[in-house]
């Protein structure tokens, strides 16, 4: 399977007459992304924004990140089985308007969202301050059940990611980057000297707002599946989390999946990347069982020598975590996690819920308690109060200069388990 990522890098960004790109700059016709985004009758107003890197200005409460692309070659365009007909995403070409991004906000749908500081210490934590932001602030009519809620606006962020990347598919691309991996038979015989790595991908499926869609589906419905790479790095996957803001993985970073990018750059040289399995966090202990059995069943039928295993959230999935490791290692293979810790404001409290003896290599990605003070914004996109229900916050977070003290729990990407943050360990 053959992927080509074209990417058009975007300068700035602009309200217009016309969506389009030149010279690098993206404009936006606020209005005709407006009068879209309103087919929904779920949706009663949309208020768009910018927030451009080194701006002093805050956006919250932030449900998820969007990536702008189109696809200009080979089958579909769009998120398969959410805004456009199902096709199989990882194949042709897409392009890419990279430095660019789409943010929902709006009335906070579950009590996880998020904060995105555009300059200083927030800032600092979060990738997404780096990123043009197109800010689409989304109410939705009364008395809208939570669940529709969260559908409406999920689904409204990626038909803007949608309309935005449009603007890009007639513009040379500055960048090409191609992604081809052999089937699981080629590769064995091509590199048979090199480890074979299959790379375990947990996802928030516990349903309450905390959810996960495969091509559509809610992977809290599906058993582990193996996948391959290129059809996640292509919108396969998309966030329907309303999971802390720190450790959710926003729909664009699926799309930009660290280690997927990491495996895929030793790919050949250092080990043999086999593929993706796909596992959900279930609620249940049964549901654990099921899907940590599955998975590891899956990961030795693939004859992997080792694995890596990013977890997404933090506290019940931890379980899940351990339980796969314990399969894994118990098996002779070598397994690698990936989680942030939930160690208190001093770092001194238990960091995960569970452990084991098996998890010898852990890679961790932050302290969520870690407390921050995020200075005063000249500009505020959505509600600065929603600080006092957020993850993070709590009641006295805001004070009456506009100052936020909160957990990194509130700051979007701030600890990622699959890496796509700025957080990093220094020796001295």
């Amino acid at each position: 399977m053959k992927l080509e990522i074209g990417n058009i890098h975007i300068k700035d960004m602009v309200f217009g007459e016309r969506t389009l790109v030149e010279d690098g700059i993206l404009h936006i016709n606020e209005n005709e992304l407006r009068n879209i985004l309103k087919e929904d009758p779920r949706i009663m107003d949309v208020k768009v924004d910018i927030a451009k890197p080194g701006d002093k200005t805050r956006i919250i409460p932030v449900k998820d990140v969007i990536e702008p692309r189109v696809k200009t070659e080979g089958e579909g365009n769009g998120f398969p089985g959410v805004t456009s007909k199902m096709f199989e995403a990882g194949t042709g070409k897409t392009k890419v308007l990279k430095g660019a991004a789409v943010v929902t906000i709006g009335d906070i749908v579950g009590f996880q969202e998020g904060i995105i500081d555009m300059w200083g210490e927030g800032g600092a934590y979060t990738p997404f301050s780096s990123t043009y932001n197109l800010v689409v602030d989304i109410t939705p009519v009364k008395d809208l059940h939570a669940h529709e809620h969260e559908e409406a606006v999920r689904k409204a962020g990626l038909k803007a990611a949608s309309y935005v990347g449009e603007a890009g598919r007639h513009i040379k691309e500055d960048e090409l980057l191609v992604y081809n991996l052999e089937s699981v038979g080629d590769s064995t015989l091509k590199y048979k000297d090199l480890p074979k790595v299959v790379y375990v991908q947990m996802l928030i499926s516990q349903g309450l707002l905390h959810d996960t869609y495969i091509y559509g589906v809610d992977s809290k419905v599906m058993l582990p599946t193996f996948i391959h790479p290129n059809e996640i790095l292509d919108g396969a996957v998309i966030s329907g989390n309303c999971v802390a803001a720190c450790d959710k993985i926003t729909t664009y970073q699926h799309l930009n999946n660290s280690v997927i990018l990491d495996l895929y750059n030793k790919h050949g040289k250092e080990l043999n990347f086999l593929g993706v399995v796909m596992t959900p966090e279930l609620t249940t202990l049964e549901g654990k069982i099921r899907s940590c059995n599955y998975a590891t069943k899956i990961v030795k039928s693939l004859g992997a020598d080792g694995v890596i295993v990013s977890e997404e959230g933090y506290g019940n999935p931890d379980a899940d975590l351990l339980m796969i490791c314990r399969r894994l290692e118990k098996d002779g293979i070598k397994t690698v996690l990936i989680t942030d810790e939930c160690a208190g404001r001093d770092g001194s409290s238990q960091s995960l819920a569970d452990t084991a003896k098996e998890a010898k290599a852990v890679v961790s990605t932050g302290n969520v308690s870690h407390l921050v003070v995020l200075p005063a914004a000249d500009k505020v996109i959505g509600n600065p109060k929603a600080i006092e229900n957020l993850a993070g916050g709590y009641e006295g977070s805001l004070d009456e200069k506009g100052q936020i003290s909160c957990e990194l729990n509130a700051i979007i990407g701030a600890t990622s388990e699959i890496g796509y943050h700025n957080v990093t360990v220094k020796g001295y």
